[in-house]
């Protein structure tokens, strides 16, 4: 369902756990950054049938979502500060290309990619960490990402033929492991 090419491997939760406050406020950033990125594609393609409305939902979301994210950060005494991102996105962003009709495709398959590594990422964070609050709003989290991931991939499917489409997101989702692999050492939600 997520179309991802490698899941996350077993260690990863134990190699964030003890840093689990710096996952929050990476958290937070990815939440406004992924408005920003949905947010971009409407003013990009405004002509687009569906796409506006759709995205505007996402922005929306993504927005709650950060304003939940600095309130949980806020309860547990922990302050929102700037962090250096993992390349993750940077790198996965590197591959779409430039050219139209084609770039609209791979960023909506980009941001479907995204969306699916955090929902996994989500699953896990649910089902380990020790706090029951955080647990239920990460399950709660889950659920949207998966419908954005959805969203995403439903809009190529509209906008471009179904083997396209697929044939790119299995291209993409081997270059979203290799980013993914490329955060190693880092305390991020998108790290290895």
């Amino acid at each position: 369902m997520l179309n991802l090419a490698v899941p996350t491997d077993e260690g990863w939760f134990e190699r964030i756990v003890d840093e689990l406050d710096t996952v929050l406020v990476d958290h937070a950033h990815l939440e406004k950054r992924a408005a920003s990125t949905a947010l971009s594609m409407i003013f990009r393609y405004t002509g687009r049938a569906q796409l506006p409305r759709k995205l505007s939902e996402v922005v929306q979301e993504e927005m709650d979502h950060f304003v939940r994210m600095l309130d949980l950060l806020e309860t547990r005494g922990v302050a929102f500060k700037k962090l250096d991102p993992a390349p993750y996105a940077a790198l996965l962003a590197g591959h779409a290309r430039k050219q139209e009709p084609e770039a609209l495709l791979d960023r909506l398959l980009i941001a479907a990619l995204i969306e699916a590594r955090s929902c996994e990422r989500f699953t896990i964070l649910s089902k380990r960490v020790d706090d029951p609050v955080l647990a239920a709003f990460y399950e709660e989290l889950y659920e949207s990402e998966a419908r954005h991931h959805t969203l995403y991939t439903g809009l190529a499917r509209e906008y471009f033929p179904g083997p396209v489409v697929k044939a790119r997101l299995s291209e993409l989702a081997e270059y979203e492991a290799q980013a993914l692999r490329a955060s190693s050492g880092m305390v991020r939600l998108h790290s290895w």
